[in-house]
């Protein structure tokens, strides 16, 4: 979260570098600059700066982790599903009931999502 006490304009910036530096590394804490009054820059302390890549970084892999997991589980789902006889064959008549249900299933879901 931005503390309010770290927005400061970059007119002030500039007119007291060295302090901003100094409590930007003693805090860790990003400073935002604005002009006329708008965000425009977040000066940030590099180290600072390089932990929060890395953890960005780490929690992207993990995701693609999780993922790539998901996907092998359903693809060995589908695959059991098939040896097992668990499927139906669609063709061009039938297709359009397929893709209505599909549909409506996805439709519940959302609701339920939302009211919990």
């Amino acid at each position: 979260m931005i503390n309010l006490e770290n927005i400061h304009s970059l007119t002030d910036f500039k007119r007291n570098v060295k302090q901003f530096l100094e409590r930007i590394k003693a805090t860790k804490s990003p400073l935002i600059l604005t002009v006329n009054g708008k965000a425009e820059i977040v000066v940030q302390d590099a180290s600072a700066f390089q932990e929060m890549t890395d953890r960005l970084q780490h929690v992207e892999e993990e995701l693609r982790k999780l993922k790539l997991e998901a996907l092998q589980r359903d693809i060995a789902i589908g695959a059991e599903q098939l040896k097992n006889g668990q499927y139906t064959e669609y063709d061009d008549e039938s297709l359009p009931s397929l893709l209505e249900t599909i549909k409506a299933r996805g439709q519940r879901q959302l609701l339920q999502e939302q009211s919990e």
